[in-house]
């Protein structure tokens, strides 16, 4: 098994191929990598570069989510009092 390759040369290797401009069968044979091993970074890559956002906007979610369960606990002991100061006698 061939010994792996540095960060810099994978993240190197992956903008060379989201430019564009050659296709990707080229470039790795360029640089000496089998297509989809510079497939399989791509996808490692996207997958990467996706999370960050989805971290944040689960974070805004939860957050959220916290918030209204608050306030759902207040409206209900607040429906729960009123309701029992209307409650015939």
């Amino acid at each position: 098994m061939p010994p792996p390759h540095p960060p810099e040369f994978r993240q190197r290797a992956v903008e060379l191929a989201r430019q564009g401009g050659t296709p990707i069968g080229k470039i790795a044979k360029d640089l000496g990598i089998s297509e989809s091993c510079l497939r399989n970074w791509l996808h490692a890559d996207a997958l990467d570069s996706n999370s960050g956002s989805e971290n944040k906007e689960l974070a805004e979610l939860r957050r959220r989510n916290r918030l209204l369960e608050q306030e759902n606990e207040i409206l209900r002991r607040a429906a729960a009092y009123f309701a029992k100061d209307i409650s015939p006698k």
